[in-house]
């Protein structure tokens, strides 16, 4: 099940719910129960690569290279 942020529209505190991609929107309870309404937050995140084994071609920009890359570059050509 995917992780998601919901943010307090009155005072942006931040929770994660573990959630089915079907209740993604569904309203979301303040768990201290004071009445706040949560929405979905827009997460982002960074992943940064390490050392690559002889059989990956690594770019140096965090992602691995196996025929056209999800960057839409040819194979070393990010970074």
């Amino acid at each position: 099940m995917p992780l998601y942020e919901y943010i307090s529209k009155e005072d942006g505190t931040t929770i994660e719910l573990l959630r089915p991609m079907s209740m993604a929107d569904a309203p979301v309870d303040d768990p201290q129960g004071r009445g706040r309404t949560f929405v979905r937050k827009h997460s982002t995140f960074a992943a940064k690569g390490g050392e690559a084994s002889s059989s990956q071609s690594w770019s140096g920009g965090g992602h691995v290279h196996s025929g056209t890359c999800g960057c839409g570059k040819k194979p070393g050509s990010c970074g």
